[in-house]
């Protein structure tokens, strides 16, 4: 059965969709008894949603005629983790729920007060989603920091911000934002660096301390197709990523369920397949294909085995062999 939260979420979506409900289709519906529905009702009520109730064996309910639904009573980070966890859902990250989030987006995105939905609108209409294609775990960003830039981008306003590499290295950074990119699970602000007079991608994450300079500027011509691809090909050409192969003792549909979109899947026979996988961190392909359940062999990179050794080893110092019994005298 579906947490509390997620099931007055579901009941409100349903009240929404019809002028009036049978109290027993909707708790047929809802999976939950009757005196559970109840409560549920009161649940609304106390956040403020105006649920009629007609009593009796055909009773039923149905929201107010002509009644406003009240604002979505969320703050500034959590509406933004809302429309970022529903783009990532209308990407196909969960086979099967695509549709449902843009349904879910637009219901979200309707009820927010005015000043959210500027903030939500700005990462909606500025971000560009990439498909990996081989994939990896990444780093959420901070809201406000996405926030922020997603503003500069859709104002053309100058940016100025605190950039540390991945060596470490801080730099005062000041561009000209074009657009944000969701690629895997990282995110990445495209932009034309004004000291550097080039195109540059930096990663979210690493980003801190963003401030529009109050500056406007027409947008320049992007040097590829669009931003996603310019995204794609700076990382694709990064020299310190892992270029995974292993064959799997699995299925090849079994090892995509697990996998996901964060492999490649490719079929040798019914119960053998090839995975492949693009990282820079030795950890995730470890992590998943341990996860798999199944033996596997890793073609390639050498350096993957010995990493995989070396957990293997860790693990069994976790659990060491317990001493024997001392000898009978």
């Amino acid at each position: 059965m579906a947490n509390t939260s997620t099931r007055t979420l579901r009941l409100l979506s349903l009240l929404q969709t019809h002028k009036y409900w049978p109290g027993n289709e909707l708790a047929a519906r809802l999976k939950v008894s009757p005196r559970t529905l109840r409560r549920d009702i009161d649940r609304l009520r106390e956040l403020g949603y105006p649920v009629e109730a007609q009593r009796g064996v055909d009773g039923g309910y149905q929201l107010a005629a002509g009644a406003a639904l009240p604002p979505l009573m969320v703050d500034d980070d959590e509406a933004v983790a809302l429309v970022v966890g529903l783009q990532f859902a209308m990407q196909g990250l969960v086979e099967g729920v695509a549709e449902s989030s843009v349904r879910a987006l637009a219901k979200v995105v309707q009820v927010m007060p005015p000043r959210l939905r500027k903030r939500v609108d700005a990462i909606r209409a500025m971000t560009v989603p990439a498909d990996w294609g081989g994939g990896r775990p990444g780093v959420g960003p901070d809201p406000a920091v996405l926030t922020a830039v997603a503003l500069a981008c859709r104002d053309d306003e100058r940016l100025r911000f605190t950039y540390t590499a991945a060596d470490g290295r801080r730099s005062e950074r000041h561009v000209e934002p074009h657009r944000l990119v969701s690629l895997g699970r990282r995110w990445y602000l495209v932009a034309f660096d004004l000291t550097r007079h080039d195109w540059r991608s930096f990663r979210i994450d690493r980003l801190t301390g963003p401030a529009g300079d109050g500056s406007r500027f027409r947008p320049r011509e992007l040097p590829t197709a669009d931003a996603a691809e310019f995204v794609r090909s700076g990382v694709d050409n990064m020299p310190h990523l892992h270029r995974i192969e292993a064959l799997v003792d699995a299925p090849a549909e079994f090892v995509r369920q697990r996998l996901g979109r964060w492999g490649t899947v490719e079929e040798i026979d019914t119960g053998h397949c090839r995975v492949f996988m693009t990282t820079d961190s030795l950890d995730w392909p470890t992590m998943s294909l341990g996860s798999l359940g199944a033996d596997f062999r890793v073609l390639q990179p050498p350096e993957l085995a010995e990493h995989i050794r070396a957990w293997g080893e860790r693990f069994r110092r976790a659990h060491p062999e317990p001493a024997p019994p001392p000898a009978e005298s």
